[in-house]
């Protein structure tokens, strides 16, 4: 819920980019970051701090406030944080109703959301500058057009999508937020902490829209998972790997060339040789 809150202050300030760019976070050596958000004239950014467990407004012309992360409401930091903003002279105004999740309480009275247990932060802060590193090196590969490897607060994943260069066909039984971000033919993977759905945390790739036969290509390692609709190859399994990288690589690379071939991309102008 707190990566929510700063994510959408982006998102609030920040003009709509292509397929919702503006409004991820970012990796860094010690959290996530907005990167630079406009403001009147000026700009800000917010940094989490996963190492020294806090929250960093910084603002163009030199001052910063820190908030610490502890185990505290929703509602709490919440408090704090448009506080802090409105200190800066920023008047934040989002929409308080959690995205993509199954608890819509709003995060100005959410008091039954108060944890945070630093051990697991920071293991998962591993992960993601480990997965952005080798979803990096993936991106490389490819000369067309691609996302930055970037966080999305809603899903919670860290993804990366390469795009054919074609228009989808389009699709009016999805709302207007899915209609922009697959407005073109995509192939896309990345790392995901799982959620009540599906408890585990995992690699996953998918195209859409998927081409016909897609979900019974060979996918090495791991396999199609017909309730999610897309590629898993669980985080367990991959640490029980020999070469854990060159696996997620693997991963990420066969289920590209089984979406791209299924879809005839043009490859040889698509990619690095």
């Amino acid at each position: 819920m707190w990566t929510q809150i700063v994510g959408k202050t982006r998102m609030a300030f920040e003009t709509l980019q292509n397929h919702w760019w503006n409004v991820t976070l970012y990796v860094t050596p010690v959290g996530l970051t907005t990167s630079v958000i406009p403001y009147r004239g000026s700009t800000f950014i917010v940094d989490f701090d996963f190492v020294l467990h806090r929250l960093v407004l910084r603002m163009s012309d030199g001052r910063e406030h820190i908030i610490r992360l502890y185990a505290r409401s929703v509602a709490d930091f919440y408090g704090e944080y448009v506080a802090s903003l409105k200190m800066f002279g920023i008047e934040l105004k989002i929409e308080r109703t959690p995205a993509e999740f199954d608890d819509s309480t709003p995060y100005d009275v959410d008091d039954h959301h108060a944890s945070y247990d630093r051990s697991h932060v920071e293991k998962f802060h591993r992960i993601l500058v480990n997965s952005d590193r080798l979803l990096k090196k993936f991106r490389s590969r490819f000369i067309g057009k691609s996302s930055p490897v970037h966080f999305f607060w809603g899903s919670f994943d860290l993804a990366v999508t390469r795009f054919s260069g074609r228009v989808a066909p389009p699709n009016p039984s999805i709302d207007a937020m899915t209609r922009e971000a697959y407005s073109h033919e995509v192939s896309s993977c990345g790392f995901w902490p799982g959620d009540r759905r599906f408890p585990h945390a995992a690699f996953y790739a998918y195209a859409a829209p998927a081409p016909d036969g897609f979900s019974s290509q060979q996918i090495h390692p791991g396999g199609w998972d017909s309730n999610l609709g897309e590629f898993i190859l669980k985080y367990d399994d991959v640490r029980g790997l020999g070469s854990p990288g060159t696996a997620i690589l693997d991963f990420c690379q066969t289920a590209y060339e089984a979406a791209a071939n299924l879809s005839h991309w043009d490859r040889s102008s698509l990619e690095r040789s």
